[in-house]
């Protein structure tokens, strides 16, 4: 008996070791279908010039944004954004299903405890006397335990252990996009902020035009034409003044809702030049950047799951084999439940072999053309990620000189106007010159203050394209966990 017990004791672990191998492909990575240098040209001339700069994915977020207000508004949403916190919580039921699949692996032992009491009547089943069958057993057992000698639950475990992994990479890659969302939309405030300003600024000049133009239609001097274009321009201000109104309050709520509580009691910024650019970084090469940003490694973490599913559908093809066993005591009294000779065992292993069954066949080829489809995913999301960080590399190769550009611009503007108000004055000139100057200006201004905010929003996109700010964990990571 106690040999029995021994072999019933070794006789798993003896078997794991036998079920060591998988059967699913042995995975490499496909090589990027991408060039191995970013794009060059006139466009990217400049963005060669910060090469010499720190890469993205080594600058933390709180080292990428120098300004301290806008850092305090990204660790309030990091703290409070409710996207992100679904992210973390999706991490955390990957990896409670990882470790469900991980466990069947193993044998679940179970402790029984039963008890049975049975009247027989008289003259049935071969006894003439009516009587009384009663049992006690307790045992410790294991129940349908499938040995994994082809490797097929490991291969479910290491898909399990893939998919863990891809939701890892998309909490990080959330968090990189919740940050850029978070920056630009603060941006995005204090530039329809500017604009409001401006607006209000010609609003005021428009006033004190029509004020000059009403004197001078009194004296004879302007036409009723020249007072009712001057009172258009005053009204097309006042609509520039609603609008920006309207924006500048759509900032602040999708601002909040990015943050997931009110916004900082803080006023928000009047002026993008109020706002502390973000360092410069480098673009680095596409080997070393691509293939470590999050959505990448999240397409290729599926990929791999996808390869561990052939290997438990090629498993699905050879034999199954399942342990039942237990080892206790039974008795016919309560009393003697642990007395000697009381033990009782069983033991029954079961295999099954599949002769035919056309699911088997489906089931693994459908497996192969999953695996193709994450291949192609994979291989797309690099190419994705490459445009996404040549167009980035194009704005910031050219932006500047844009800037420049509508600067000069915007400066020989203000002059036109200038000598247009004073012609008028003089009566050299009529007022449709000034209005057109004005429009020009105005115009200008605007385009002025929205390539600003471009370039800003531009050195922002740069930094989510090239992977950077998933280094540090989310605040409240650790206690969604929890």
């Amino acid at each position: 008996m106690k040999r029995i017990h021994t072999i019933l004791c070794l006789l798993p672990s003896g078997l794991l070791c036998l079920s060591g191998c998988t059967m699913a492909p042995k995975y490499t990575r496909s090589p990027a279908p991408v060039p191995s240098s970013w794009p060059t040209g006139a466009a990217y001339a400049e963005a060669r010039m910060t090469t010499n700069a720190p890469l993205a994915r080594d600058l933390k977020w709180q080292q990428f944004f120098t300004d301290e207000k806008l850092r305090q508004v990204i660790a309030a949403a990091l703290t409070n954004n409710r996207d992100l916190r679904v992210a973390v919580l999706n991490v955390e039921l990957a990896r409670a299903k990882y470790g469900i699949q991980r466990a069947e692996l193993w044998p679940a032992i179970d402790a029984t405890g039963s008890a049975s009491k049975q009247r027989i009547p008289g003259n049935t089943e071969g006894f003439p006397q009516p009587m009384t069958i009663q049992n006690y057993s307790a045992n410790l057992g294991v129940a349908s335990w499938e040995i994994d000698l082809f490797g097929r639950i490991r291969s479910l475990k290491d898909e399990a252990l893939e998919n863990y992994l891809a939701t890892e990479q998309a909490r990080r890659g959330t968090q990189i996009s919740l940050i850029s969302s978070v920056a630009n939309a603060y941006l995005t405030q204090a530039a329809d902020q500017e604009s409001l300003a401006l607006a209000d600024r010609t609003l005021q000049s428009q006033r004190d035009s029509f004020v000059l133009v009403k004197r001078r239609y009194d004296l004879g001097l302007a036409t009723e034409l020249d007072l009712q274009q001057a009172q258009s321009q005053v009204d097309s201000a006042q609509t520039d003044i609603a609008r920006f109104t309207q924006l500048a309050a759509q900032d602040e709520n999708a601002l909040r809702l990015l943050i997931g509580s009110p916004a900082a009691s803080q006023p928000p910024p009047t002026e993008l030049a109020a706002i502390t650019p973000p360092r410069e970084i480098a673009p680095g090469q596409p080997s070393e950047v691509l293939l470590q940003r999050p959505d990448i490694l999240e397409a290729e973490h599926q990929l791999k799951a996808a390869n561990a599913d052939i290997g438990a559908a090629r498993a699905a093809f050879f034999p199954r084999i399942s342990l039942t066993a237990a080892f206790g005591t039974s008795s016919g009294e309560l009393s003697g439940l642990f007395m000697s000779g009381s033990q009782a065992w069983s033991y029954a292993p079961q295999i099954v072999m599949p002769i035919f069954d056309a699911r088997i066949w489906s089931a693994h080829k459908a497996a192969k053309v999953q695996r193709e489809i994450a291949v192609t995913q994979y291989e797309k999301a690099i190419q994705s990620a490459f445009r996404d960080v040549a167009d980035a590399l194009a704005v910031h190769g050219t932006v500047d000189q844009q800037l420049s550009a509508q600067q000069s611009f915007v400066n020989d503007l203000a002059e036109t106007y200038r000598l247009s108000n004073s012609r008028y004055q003089e009566g050299i000139d009529n007022y449709l010159s000034v209005l057109d100057a004005q429009r020009s200006l105005y115009a200008g201004q605007q385009g002025l203050v929205s390539l600003r905010l471009a370039r800003l929003a531009n050195q922002v996109k740069l930094y989510e394209v090239l992977g950077g700010g998933w280094e540090n964990e989310k605040p409240g990571a650790k206690q969604a966990r929890q």
